[in-house]
């Protein structure tokens, strides 16, 4: 009956309580502190934080698409260019950010890049306009209207001869350079 009241303790059960007592230690141990709302606030601003480098990426490719929305695109997809450019290339659009979404964007490019194309950037990058390259600028001063083509110009077609058909090229390339430049001083006269 002595051994009946002494009660021993055996491995299985030392086990147990070993177990217990380290996931109860580690579950206190990795317990944010009392204050949980820097902690929380700080780990949100480390996923606002996207390169910036990324975004000016997608901005130089696309730069009819707002910082925010490219951030966003960015920080949804876990920072791939590739996904995002892939996303908009496929004419899906990108979603537009919700209000509480603040990324630090890279500003000194952007207000750079936006004045170097107010103001031109063929001439901060140092090469000519196409007008100076292949030199039309007789044919800029006039109203903007098109010339009229001649029949043999309306019946087109490839010619024989080398130096009508590199005459035919120049040509027309030189038309569709004054037409850009007419439909740019429109849209700019519009705006």
């Amino acid at each position: 009956m002595a051994n009946d009241a002494q009660t021993s303790i055996n491995i299985p059960q030392i086990l147990a309580v070993a177990v217990v007592g380290f996931l109860a230690i580690r579950w206190f141990m990795s317990k944010p502190s009392s204050s949980s709302g820097p902690t929380s606030a700080a780990s949100s601003r480390s996923r606002n934080n996207i390169d910036p480098a990324k975004i000016q990426a997608v901005s130089a490719v696309f730069p009819q698409l707002d910082q925010r929305s490219i951030a966003w695109d960015l920080q949804r997809n876990g920072g791939n260019v590739e996904a995002t450019m892939e996303r908009v290339l496929g004419g899906r659009g990108l979603e537009s950010p919700p209000p509480s979404f603040q990324p630090t964007l890279p500003t000194p490019p952007a207000a750079a890049n936006d004045s170097a194309t107010s103001s031109g950037a063929r001439k901060v990058t140092g090469q000519p306009d196409l007008i100076t390259r292949y030199g039309l600028q007789s044919k800029v001063g006039g109203k903007g209207k098109e010339p009229v083509p001649s029949e043999e110009q309306k019946r087109g077609g490839w010619s024989a001869d080398k130096h009508a058909r590199a005459d035919a090229l120049k040509r027309r390339r030189e038309d569709m350079i004054l037409a850009a430049r007419r439909k740019m001083e429109e849209k700019e006269r519009q705006a």
